[in-house]
């Protein structure tokens, strides 16, 4: 989510010289990982388009289509003058619109085959700095949801908040007691599921929540030692994906051992290992299942010596 800067201007992340960037597609109900595409270019946080025939990613700030049929090359999504786009981005439920994050803090949509942004998010008091990151939409749409962030007395304080898709009034939901990323809503539209501390009883310590759109129906899913970061719910509502750290980590780095996990959205049952890799920052941010719940694209990022 959050950006590196070096005397206030946005550095990108890059691969060490041995290390590549894999484009993998996970089948549920078998022990098949599919590389669809590697490259030297740090690559992140697919999202799968509407009719099931690409991935969209970014990459040294801007946005990438990749077909996943008959061979073909990533092609760039023209966005204007946005050049700055980080991991946070998603794709409308009609495949209209890409939405995006960009280094200047907003929300931005662009026409899905490329064109001049609009902004969505708001201006707030200047003051408060507040930095829009983007995670979720609603079945239908309409809502964006995102994690605001602001740095208050010296502390970062995030919230989640909604925002209507074609620009409106935000609503914060969320109070900033405590770090939260990754709110995505889930295929009904009756949950937002994001990643919290607030159940931590140490510094990092981040499981997977559940609650209403409107606040309410806090439910906590996830109670184990590791760290547990974004959320994805299959669209049949059948199960939930999520980014697993080792115990300890703090926020959601880059080139640590991760491991991607499957539950039932309630947090129930068995929790299945999907794949283990070295990641983290990038692999799974997004919205990244499949339209027909069969499968989701997640990076891995292995050294190669």
């Amino acid at each position: 989510m959050l950006p590196t800067r070096v005397q206030g201007q946005p550095t990108l992340r890059r691969l060490h010289s041995n290390q590549q960037s894999q484009l993998v597609i996970a089948h549920l109900g078998t022990a098949k990982r599919e590389l669809v595409y590697q490259t030297s270019q740090l690559i992140e946080a697919p999202n799968w388009s509407p009719d099931g025939g690409a991935l969209v990613y970014n990459a040294d700030g801007k946005v990438y289509r990749l077909p996943l049929q008959g061979g073909q090359s990533p092609s760039l999504i023209e966005t204007g003058n946005l050049c700055d786009l980080n991991n946070d981005h998603l794709i409308s439920p009609d495949g209209d619109w890409i939405y995006v994050s960009s280094d200047d803090g907003h929300i931005y949509r662009i026409k899905s085959a490329g064109g001049a942004p609009e902004r969505v998010t708001n201006d707030q008091n200047a003051q408060r700095g507040v930095r829009h990151y983007l995670h979720g939409i609603s079945p239908d749409g309409s809502m964006l949801a995102y994690v605001g962030l602001e740095v208050l007395d010296g502390s970062v304080v995030t919230k989640i908040s909604l925002i209507p898709s074609s620009g409106g009034m935000d609503r914060v939901l969320t109070d900033g007691g405590c770090p939260v990323d990754g709110p995505e809503f889930s295929p009904d539209g009756q949950w937002i599921y994001f990643n919290s501390e607030a159940a931590a009883q140490r510094s990092g310590h981040a499981q997977i929540f559940r609650m209403r759109p409107d606040g309410q129906g806090l439910e906590q899913l996830t109670f184990d030692e590791r760290v547990n970061w974004f959320p994805h719910i299959s669209p049949d509502g059948k199960h939930m994906a999520y980014l697993s750290y080792p115990e300890g980590t703090q926020g959601h780095p880059a080139d640590r051992a991760v491991i991607i996990r499957l539950v039932a959205p309630d947090g129930q049952g068995v929790v299945q290992d999907i794949d283990a890799f070295n990641g983290g920052q990038g692999s799974i941010n997004v919205p990244s299942w499949s339209p027909d719940s069969r499968a989701f694209a997640y990076v891995r990022y292995p050294m190669t010596d």
